[in-house]
């Protein structure tokens, strides 16, 4: 799918980095290498990686190709745009926030051992003093933060009261007996009070929003290795003892990276995720228990100070598991009552058994009760199908077709969703049930039947967001349409590119022909006989700056839709005619065939037309040769035919291409006026338990038709070959010269007697 952020990093620099700072750290340990040049050296490299990544983040502008994503997948159109570069432009601003305070990090362990033993404690507290705040800054705006509810809030702080307690009640446990100094205090306080903030922050937000729970929990880590280090430094520890700082530093800035590139990736946040329940109720008692052993066994006695704060630990872990046997409670009443309203939509909208009011939000809320299982989005294409009565028969096929317990709804004018509970393979069979249902005719108004198109897309609900679900099958079911309707797609990354690049087409194509970006390429058609060039025929080439060459399996149906075909094929028809004279000019007597779809031949002034860029360009006639495709000139047989007619009483030629020959082809081709029959080189291979090639049948009806045969595609001297042996005149194809510019194709001539035609 096209890229909606920065690419996913690769975990060998993390694992480098990683693994030096634990070998610096285990030669400080063992003394090998004094304390504060280990701490130095181990969180160097960590801290660098994570400084250069997130300067890069900082300075990621929002791409075109993003941008174009998010419009094209987005349910609402072209505010989607103006959001995600208010978000990107906040995630780079962030970015370059967290650079700064995992540098100031970094930095202040990195002069340790250039620092005498005096400065060392003051360059702790500059470097925790300017860390804490940038720290508090970028994260109070990450993006994706939403305002929380007052129970929501009442839960946080309690949580992090009991864990800050817990965690002052431990730093007081592990702190060496008598005076503390002021700077420790501060460290051992303040360190406490951020670091249970931050954790409880990481953990609230894991699923929610996993990005910015990395952020918090790298934060966390940071600050609270240098508030390690101010304890250690204010102790006047020995040098051996500063190597501890290392891993919770080192650790907190590849953490904050790797959270700042998810965030910046625009990850959306889970609703409804509930946040963890254990390590918020067990970690504040767990720690408080681990401190107090730790200490009882050192120690042997507390003091009524210390007992009367390791007592204050109960309260707010009462009150927390109050507040989260109360949330439970909700939880467990609002899936009642989902469950209940579930059921109600199930049973249909009435006696006649009639899909349910839904609206798109009610919508979203049914999909979380069916994760697991697939939802169909079911689109209406006919005239008449908003009628009431067709649209309540639509409804009452649906739901007869659907399982007792899918849920079928109407959403919008025309539309049905069905939630199923099936998994996506069954689903797409259930789709395509429900689209043969549909394809029956309906009585409508007066007697007449009515026949309903409609196009189903499909998405998975496993484990996904609802907005994402219901974005997925809307996209599929625009590939449905787009690919002709009556048929099921399902939702894949590929099918979204597909959509974005079918959106750009159609945004770059406006205008295509007066920016001068469309092209003919040639290729030329030899005598068989002697492979002398008799002709060539002109292929169609769109030059977008934008998308590079696009060629016209991909053009035309986009300009068909956007009513350009006409705007397209007459520069097509004006430029091959140009290039004709131009050609007769040296002497070169070829012809030129130009392919057109019947929807161009049923422009009234097609014929007219074409005349008038005959003559405007003093071209013989029969040097034009007008093609259609076989397989599109069934539904419009009487207007081709009347076209091609008219066509041939001006000199033009004619010709009908990619022909199938199959029984109503060959039925079909005594009704076509042409000069010229196409066919595949497959009709040359050998027919099944020895039979001749069908090219001879084919060649021999042409014979008695009046019509000369054009072998294309001839890719091997075997199938040259073959198509001289049948008796056909004239070839195409790779094997004996390949599409090029006028100019090439020009010299390639020069190289050949002129022919005559």
């Amino acid at each position: 799918m096209p890229p909606t952020g920065p690419r996913r990093w690769p975990l060998l620099p993390d694992f480098a980095a990683s693994l030096s700072g634990a070998l610096f750290l285990l030669a400080g340990i063992a003394g090998l290498v004094p304390g504060p040049a280990a701490a130095a050296l181990a969180v160097a490299g960590g801290s660098a990686l994570a400084c250069v990544r997130l300067a890069w983040l900082a300075g990621v502008p929002p791409t075109p190709a993003a941008t174009r994503h998010e419009r094209a997948v987005g349910w609402a159109g072209g505010s989607a745009t103006g959001r995600r570069a208010r978000r990107v432009a906040l995630s780079r601003r962030v970015a370059a926030i967290l650079d700064a305070a995992v540098l100031v990090a970094g930095l202040t362990v990195a002069v340790l051992p250039l620092s005498d033993r005096a400065h060392r404690l003051p360059v702790a507290l500059v470097g925790l003093g300017l860390a804490t705040p940038l720290y508090a800054t970028a994260l109070f705006r990450l993006p994706g933060r939403s305002r929380l509810a007052c129970r929501e809030r009442l839960r946080r702080a309690v949580d992090a009261l009991a864990l800050g307690v817990s965690l002052a009640f431990a730093g007081w446990m592990l702190l060496p007996a008598g005076p503390v100094p002021p700077a420790g205090l501060v460290a051992s306080v303040g360190g406490a009070a951020t670091l249970a903030v931050l954790v409880t922050a990481a953990l609230a937000e894991r699923r929610r929003r996993p990005g910015a729970a990395r952020c918090h929990a790298g934060a966390g880590l940071t600050l609270g290795g240098l508030a390690l280090l101010v304890v250690l430094l204010a102790y006047d520890a020995p040098d051996r003892a500063l190597s501890a700082v290392a891993p919770p530093v080192l650790a907190g800035a590849l953490l904050t990276a790797a959270g700042a590139r998810r965030t910046s990736a625009g990850e959306r946040p889970h609703r409804g995720a509930a946040p963890a329940a254990w390590p918020r109720l067990t970690a504040p008692a767990g720690i408080a228990a681990l401190a107090a052993g730790v200490h009882l066994g050192t120690v042997g006695e507390f003091t009524p100070a210390a007992m009367a704060l390791g007592l204050s630990i109960i309260p707010p872990i009462m009150v927390s598991e109050l507040l989260a046997a109360a949330d439970q409670r909700h939880r467990v009443e609002r899936l009642a009552a989902s469950e209940e309203w579930l059921r109600r939509l199930v049973g249909g909208g009435g006696d006649a058994g009639e899909p349910a009011p839904l609206t798109r939000a009610e919508l979203a809320r049914a999909l979380p009760l069916r994760s697991g299982g697939a939802l169909l989005l079911v689109d209406l294409h006919d005239d008449l199908a908003p009628a009431g009565p067709v649209l309540a028969e639509v409804g009452r096929r649906l739901r007869a077709g659907c399982g007792a317990h899918d849920l079928v709804a109407r959403v919008g004018d025309a539309g049905f969703a069905v939630l199923t509970d099936l998994g996506p393979v069954p689903a797409y069979a259930l789709g395509h049930r429900l689209l043969a249902a549909l394809a029956e005719p309906y009585p409508g108004p007066g007697g007449i039947m009515v026949h309903v198109r409609a196009s189903i897309g499909l998405a998975e609900t496993t484990g996904g967001d609802p907005e994402d679900v219901l974005r997925q099958a809307d996209l599929a079911r625009r590939r449905a349409v787009q690919l002709g309707r009556d048929r099921v797609e399902w939702y894949d990354a590929y099918l979204e590119e597909q959509l974005v690049r079918r959106l750009d087409l159609e945004r770059e194509l406006p205008g295509a022909v007066a920016r001068g970006e469309l092209d003919l390429v040639y290729q030329p058609v030899v005598a068989l006989a002697d492979r002398l060039p008799v002709g060539t025929e002109a292929l169609l080439r769109w030059r977008s700056p934008a998308l590079g060459t696009v060629l016209p399996a991909e053009l035309l149906p986009v300009a068909a839709d956007l009513d350009l075909l006409g705007e397209v094929g007459w520069w097509v028809v004006d430029r091959a005619c140009r290039q004709l004279a131009s050609w007769s000019e040296g002497g070169r007597e070829l012809w030129m065939a130009v392919n057109v779809t019947p929807r161009e031949l049923a422009a009234t002034d097609f014929v007219a037309r074409t005349a008038t860029a005959l003559a405007a360009y003093d071209v013989p006639p029969e040097r034009l040769v007008v093609e259609v495709a076989e397989p599109a000139v069934g539904p419009e047989l009487p207007t081709v035919v009347a076209r091609l007619a008219g066509l041939r009483s001006l000199g033009v030629r004619t010709a009908l291409d990619d022909f199938r020959a199959e029984h109503a082809s060959l039925a079909q081709l005594r009704r076509l006026p042409i000069d010229l029959l196409k066919v595949g080189p497959h009709l040359v291979a050998p027919g099944a338990d020895g039979q001749r090639p069908l090219i001879d049948v084919v060649a021999n009806l042409g014979s008695r038709l009046g019509v000369e045969l054009v072998v294309e595609g001839l890719e091997s001297d075997g199938q040259v070959a073959g198509a001289r042996r049948a008796g056909c005149r004239y070839g195409q194809g790779f094997a004996l010269a390949r599409p090029a510019t006028a100019e090439r194709v020009e010299a390639w001539f020069e190289e050949f007697p002129s022919p005559s035609r």
